[in-house]
C-alpha cells in the first residue's frame, strides 16, 4: 500500500508594493476628505477643514463624497484623489 501525501502550500509570488513615505507636516500638503454619505459628517468634515487649515497650514483641502456608505468610492473620485498627499475616510451618524 502506498501514501500520497499532498501540499496545501502554493508557491505563487505574492507581488509586494512600495508603501509611500509618512507625512512629517501637513503644512503645504493637499489634504482629501472623504465624505461617507452618512448623516452629519458634512458637518464633521466642515470642522476638520477649518482645523487642518488654522493649526496645520495646509496649503488645499478637495472633498469627495460617496453616493452612500454601502457603496466604494467610485473609480472617478479615486483617480481625483491620487492628487492628494493624505486623505481622511470620514463616517458620520
Amino acid at each position: 500500500m502506498s501514501i500520497s501525501v499532498l501540499d496545501p502550500t502554493s508557491e505563487e509570488l505574492v507581488a509586494t508594493k512600495q508603501t509611500t513615505a509618512r507625512l512629517t507636516s501637513l503644512a503645504g500638503c493637499k489634504i482629501g476628505l472623504l465624505d461617507n454619505g452618512k448623516i452629519r459628517v458634512h458637518e464633521l468634515l466642515n470642522v476638520m477643514e477649518t482645523i487642518f487649515r488654522t493649526e496645520h497650514g495646509v496649503a488645499e483641502v478637495m472633498r469627495f463624497k460617496k453616493p452612500d456608505a454601502s457603496r466604494p468610492v467610485p473609480s472617478e473620485v479615486l483617480t481625483a484623489m491620487q492628487g492628494c498627499d493624505a486623505i481622511i475616510s470620514a463616517v458620520g451618524d
